[in-house]
């Protein structure tokens, strides 16, 4: 048995959600943030079968995309007033750790 942590943007948790149920997977949603952007994400809990683990992966790499967004970056002193630049960073995407699970019930 393995354990897939998938950390989802949570602009694509519904559509990841609802691909992955039905595919036929049982996952646990956590709300949790970005260290980066501080933006608001998604986390999956799925235990499955080792051999399941390449579907359920590509589940969640179909259901969740990268896209680019501007953002502020630190202020730089320029003169008087504190002056700041846009920068476009990528997000979205996924972030997904697979581990052994030692013991698993369902109760």
């Amino acid at each position: 048995m393995k354990l897939i942590f998938a950390i989802v943007n949570n602009d694509d948790a519904p559509k990841v959600a609802s691909a992955l149920t039905k595919a036929g997977y049982f996952a646990t949603k956590l709300a949790s943030t970005g260290g980066f952007l501080q933006a608001g994400n998604t986390t999956f809990m799925i235990a499955c079968d080792t051999a399941a683990v390449d579907n359920a992966v590509c589940v969640i790499a179909q259901n969740s995309r990268k896209r680019s967004q501007v953002v502020q970056n630190a202020a730089i002193l320029t003169g008087d007033a504190p002056t700041s630049f846009p920068t476009e960073v990528s997000v979205g995407g996924a972030t997904v750790f697979v581990t052994d699970i030692e013991r698993f019930e369902k109760l």
